[in-house]
C-alpha cells in the first residue's frame, strides 16, 4: 500500500469514526431530553447533527479527490520527466560520439536517423501537453473545412507503420463505402484523434502487431472509424476511465506502458469539440480492445 493510499485509508476511517460518534451523541441526546424538551428544541437539534455528519462527509470526500489528484499530477510529471530525459540523453550520447569519435558515412546516417527519431519524440511528448492544456481550456473555434476520413486514416496508417517500424500487414485499413466519407472539423486536429489511437494499439499490442482500421458509414449521417488490436485489452471496470487526464490501462502480466496518460483524454475532447463522441469496448484482458471514433457526417 502506498503512502497516499494509506493516507486515504486514514482520512476515510477517521470519518466513518467521527460520523458514528456523532450519530451516537444525537441518539443518546434525543433519548435523555425527549420527555422535557420541546419538538422544536428536538428538531433544532436533529437538523445540526445532521448537517455536521454531512459536513465530515463532503470534508473526506473532497480531501480523498485531492489526495487522488495529487497523486495523478505526480504520476503525470515523473512520467513526462521520463518521455523528455530519454531522448534528450540519448541525442547527447550521439552528438558526444560524433565529436570525439572519426566515424564513416554510413555510422554518422545510422546517428542522425536515431536522432531524428528521438527528436520527434520530444516533439510528440510536448505536443500532447500542449494539447491537453489546451483541450482542460474553454473549447475554441475550431476551423472547420471538409475532410476526407478515408484518406485521412489511410494518412495516419503510413505515419504509424513509419514512426514503429511496423510491416506493412500489421495494421490493414478496411473501407466499407464506396466514395469520400466526409465530414466538418479541423483535419490536423483529426490527424490528433486518429495517431493517438494508433499510437495506443500499437503499444498496447503486446509482442504481435495486429491492427485493422476500418471507415464506414453506419447511418446516413454518421462516419465511423474503428481501431482494433489484438492485444492485452481493457478490464471492464477500466473502460469508463481510460478518457480521463493521466489514466492509463493497468492490467495483469504486462509491464507498464511508456507515456503521458493523456492521449486518450485527448481523443475524447477533440471528438466533442467536433460534435461526436469516442468510446471503447473490450471483452477483457488479453482479448484486445476497439476504439470507435463517431462524428457527423457531411451531407453530400
Amino acid at each position: 500500500m502506498t503512502r497516499r493510499q494509506k493516507a486515504i485509508a486514514f482520512f476515510v476511517a477517521l470519518c466513518v469514526l467521527l460520523v458514528g460518534a456523532a450519530i451516537s451523541l444525537n441518539v443518546s441526546w434525543i433519548v435523555i431530553t425527549a420527555e422535557r424538551a420541546r419538538i422544536q428544541v428536538l428538531v433544532l437539534g436533529i437538523l445540526t447533527f445532521g448537517l455536521i455528519i454531512a459536513g465530515l462527509i463532503i470534508y473526506t470526500v473532497f480531501l480523498v479527490l485531492e489526495i487522488k489528484r495529487n497523486e495523478e499530477h505526480d504520476t503525470f510529471i515523473n512520467a513526462v520527466t521520463h518521455e523528455l530525459k530519454t531522448p534528450i540523453a540519448s541525442i547527447r550520447l550521439y552528438l558526444e560520439t560524433l565529436q570525439s569519435r572519426p566515424l564513416n558515412d554510413e555510422q554518422r546516417r545510422g546517428f542522425y536517423d536515431v536522432m531524428l527519431a528521438d527528436a520527434d519524440r520530444l516533439h510528440h511528448t510536448v505536443d500532447q501537453v500542449l494539447k491537453a492544456g489546451v483541450a482542460s481550456q474553454k473549447p475554441k473555434v475550431i476551423a472547420r473545412s471538409s475532410v476526407d476520413m478515408s484518406a485521412l486514416a489511410n494518412e495516419c496508417v503510413d505515419l504509424a507503420l513509419a514512426r514503429h517500424h511496423l510491416q506493412r500487414n500489421a495494421i490493414v485499413l478496411e473501407s466499407h463505402d464506396e466514395g469520400p466519407l466526409m465530414v466538418r472539423g479541423d483535419a490536423e486536429e483529426l490527424r490528433t484523434v486518429l495517431s493517438n489511437l494508433l499510437d495506443n494499439a500499437v503499444k498496447y499490442s503486446a509482442d504481435i502487431v495486429r491492427i485493422t482500421v476500418a471507415v464506414a458509414a453506419p447511418s446516413p449521417d454518421t462516419v465511423w472509424v474503428r481501431v482494433q488490436d489484438r492485444g492485452v485489452g481493457i478490464p471492464r471496470k477500466q473502460l469508463k476511465r481510460i478518457f480521463r487526464r493521466f489514466y492509463r490501462v493497468q492490467t495483469r502480466g504486462f509491464k507498464q506502458v511508456k507515456g503521458t496518460g493523456l492521449g486518450l483524454y485527448i481523443v475524447r475532447s477533440i471528438a466533442r469539440a467536433h460534435g461526436g463522441r469516442v468510446f471503447a469496448q473490450s471483452e477483457g484482458e488479453g482479448r484486445g480492445a476497439t476504439f470507435t471514433l463517431e462524428l457527423p457526417r457531411l451531407a453530400s
